[in-house]
């Protein structure tokens, strides 16, 4: 479980702070800690506690070599789960969420071939062979791909796992994963059914500085699953070229050894 120095780093980002009671999720209850002025108030040690669950469980997804797939479109969480998700090179979708991006991932990823075939275009020269208005049906095409599917261009399979930022508001991308049995990793704030979600973060998905705290500490997790990962190639690297090595030395030696016997004849 966090300590209570990180415990009061989330309290210090206001991940604490719900919705107002009203707007509860029952489901939500165990997370709870208190209601203050009409808010509920979130109980961060079991944020702490699940978030260090989920932590584990990306660094394993991550050192695996499975891709993990950001989901955000709110305006708040936008920039921060680009630039978070960036950085470590997992996808992320931050604009509308294209429907059957899951589901049916087949159409989706002929549509990232296209935008590659449109790149290619522009390399070998192809695309100034068209004419002044295909010229710019071409770029429109590209930069409306580039907008919807642009941070997903590397992603060939599925993803190994979802994390979702505000369930209400992506319950299409959830509903897809849920259908595929693709694992969940979601921040779940108080009016929020936490149910369909394998990994809850009970937190505010509302402020900035709470998504940043979160998404921080997830991707810090995947960047330790990534190291792990190239580790281990390294390590297979250098013990697959220390066998060849000791291969040869075998192979010379009995040749040597064979060269002898034949003079002795």
């Amino acid at each position: 479980m966090m300590s209570k120095t990180d415990v009061k780093h989330l309290l210090d980002a206001g991940v604490h702070f719900g919705h107002l009671t009203r707007k509860w999720n029952p489901n939500m209850a165990p997370y709870i800690y208190m209601e203050r002025n009409g808010i509920h108030v979130i109980n961060l040690y079991k944020t702490a506690a699940k978030l260090e669950e989920a932590n584990e469980a990306l660094k394993k997804i991550a050192a695996s070599g499975r891709k993990i797939l950001f989901v955000a479109t709110k305006k708040q969480a936008k920039g921060i789960v680009a630039e978070k998700a960036g950085a470590v090179g997992m996808p992320y979708i931050t604009e509308r969420w294209p429907g059957g991006m899951l589901t049916n991932f087949v159409t989706i990823r002929k549509a990232v071939k296209k935008m590659s075939a449109i790149d290619r275009m522009k390399k070998d020269g192809t695309f100034n062979t068209l004419s002044k208005k295909e010229k710019l049906q071409v770029d429109r095409l590209r930069a409306k791909l580039e907008k919807n599917l642009g941070s997903i261009a590397d992603m060939t399979r599925l993803p190994g796992a979802l994390f979702v930022v505000d369930v209400m508001r992506e319950h299409i991308a959830v509903k897809e994963a849920l259908k595929l049995n693709i694992p969940i990793f979601a921040m779940v704030d108080t009016n929020c059914d936490p149910r369909p979600i394998d990994f809850v973060i009970p937190a505010n998905d509302d402020a900035g500085k709470s998504i940043e705290v979160i998404m921080a500490s997830t991707t810090e997790a995947i960047a330790e699953g990534l190291s792990a990962r190239k580790a281990e190639k390294q390590d297979k690297s250098e013990g697959d070229l220390e066998e060849e090595i000791t291969n040869a030395a075998v192979l010379e030696e009995a040749g040597n050894d064979s060269d002898v016997t034949e003079e002795t004849k």
